[in-house]
């Protein structure tokens, strides 16, 4: 590619994009909708399919706990904001909570009573209800006016081993703007939040808690990843348009896919976005170097008077 103008910088700007969200919808987002599950659990009937039957969004996760269903429980019951938060990325799902940042570590009494019907607090400005409870088996989360579910459901493997699966239906709300707004945040981070719920729950029932410092460095990693994707993305606009700049781009938008979806080292995901961000930088200062000398090539030589 030429340096070239506007209209051109967006078509590959457009184009780019383009190329991510094919990686997204081809690989990214259908190993996100099963991640942990097998064929199996993917494909079996659970409690609360009824509720949504043709869902937009549809997702089975899982993950084998070294412990009876019975130890499980009162992890689950107890989930919510307010409440023993959600075991994973506090920093920003336990914000202005009055019980304080960190999710519980300890099973807590005064909130293992709750009933079908009662609340369940999502976040400051969002809820739920439990739509139904069977102790030691299943609990169901739904929307206060119906469209979608959250099933939390406990498989035991053995007499020391259980699958706990969690399933999502929901459907957009296209003629909602600010619930279309939560929908397509559920679409592109909900298995973050997820995965890191199911692993919380297995630390907490195994005795194995991460520490909050290592969780929140990996989720501002994650962050970091899908800035250094925007920024790389901007710098196709900012930048005389080139193949190599495009292209700098196009590994932003794969490095932020394989960090948020791919089971590699969240690590790895960190030294490439910087490596991006790295090579966006130098690419902006050989552009105002070049144009500098340009600049001063271009002024007018004045000859001395003798």
């Amino acid at each position: 590619m030429k340096k070239s103008g506007n209209p051109n910088r967006i078509l590959a700007v457009l184009g780019l994009i383009a190329v991510v969200l094919a990686a997204y919808f081809l690989w990214a987002r259908p190993y996100q909708l099963r991640w942990g599950a097998t064929n199996e659990e993917v494909w079996r009937p659970m409690p609360g399919d009824e509720l949504d039957t043709n869902p937009a969004f549809l997702a089975t996760r899982a993950i084998t706990i070294d412990g009876t269903p019975e130890k499980i429980w009162p992890w689950l019951i107890q989930m919510g904001y307010t409440r023993a938060g959600y075991y994973g990325y506090d920093l920003l799902e336990n914000v202005g909570s009055p019980r304080g940042m960190q999710s519980a570590t300890t099973i807590l009494p005064e909130f293992q009573g709750f009933e079908v019907g009662d609340a369940v607090p999502i976040s400051p400005t969002s809820g739920m209800i439990f739509h139904a409870i069977e102790p030691n088996q299943y609990l169901i989360w739904s929307g206060e006016t119906g469209g979608g579910c959250f099933t939390w459901a406990l498989y035991p493997i053995d007499a020391s081993q259980t699958r706990l699966v969690n399933r999502i239906r929901w459907s957009h709300h296209w003629g909602q703007p600010g619930l279309l707004a939560l929908d397509l945040f559920t679409e592109f981070t909900d298995h973050l939040a997820i995965r890191k719920i199911l692993q919380g729950v297995k630390g907490r029932v195994e005795s194995n808690v991460q520490p909050m410092s290592d969780v929140n460095i990996e989720f501002l990693i994650y962050i970091g990843t899908f800035i250094a994707f925007i920024w790389a993305a901007i710098s196709v606009l900012r930048l005389p348009l080139t193949w190599g700049s495009w292209l700098v781009g196009l590994a932003g938008g794969l490095t932020w896919l394989v960090s948020w979806y791919a089971p590699v080292s969240i690590w790895i995901g960190a030294v490439l976005s910087f490596l991006i961000v790295w090579a966006v930088r130098v690419e902006f200062r050989d552009v105002q170097r070049t144009k500098m000398n340009q600049d001063q090539q271009a002024k007018p030589r004045v000859q001395r008077k003798h």
